[in-house]
């Protein structure tokens, strides 16, 4: 019985980051429930493990306020976050002068360490980095903007999209 019980802890304290960031999840988008998941690889690396949260686990509708959660499965500094954001924003409807807040947001990363994102309207992104609020980020129609990187029409893959939102 003791080796169960062991076993039990253990199994317990390795899904806790995960809980707690659901927790958070839960907390800031009230009913927030997993919609789908897909790994995002770069030449054939894989970069991250994205959630997609959705009230009640419904279909993706940009109305709602929803949120995606990556985490990351290999170490990343401050300025690759930042630049690669902002390369998207370029790429998907123009650059957006954003850059400090960005870097005020995103801190590097290691394997395993988890930014979620939850949007608050269709102009504020809250984040929390590993369960803790790290900021919001607020500029007119940042929901389409910075969410559409993951889950919007011009996505750079639309396979990870559609496993995403679970299409």
């Amino acid at each position: 019985m003791h080796a169960l019980n062991v076993l039990l802890t253990l199994t317990s304290m390795a899904a806790t980051p995960a809980l707690a960031q659901s927790n958070v999840a839960a907390a800031a988008l009230p009913g927030a429930e997993v919609r789908g998941t897909a790994t995002l690889r770069f030449l054939g690396l894989p970069l991250y493990q994205a959630r997609l949260f959705t009230v009640g686990g419904a279909a993706l509708d940009w109305r709602q306020d929803f949120g995606i959660e990556l985490t990351y499965l290999r170490d990343l500094t401050q300025y690759d976050l930042v630049e690669a954001t902002m390369r998207e924003f370029k790429r998907t409807g123009g650059a957006l002068p954003l850059e400090v807040q960005l870097s005020g947001c995103f801190d590097a990363v290691t394997k395993g360490d988890r930014y979620l994102a939850i949007s608050d309207g269709a102009d504020k992104i809250g984040f929390w980095r590993n369960g803790q609020r790290s900021c919001t980020l607020a500029y007119p129609q940042i929901k389409t903007r910075f969410m559409g990187i993951f889950v919007g029409d011009n996505t750079r893959s639309r396979s990870f999209t559609r496993r995403l939102t679970g299409g």
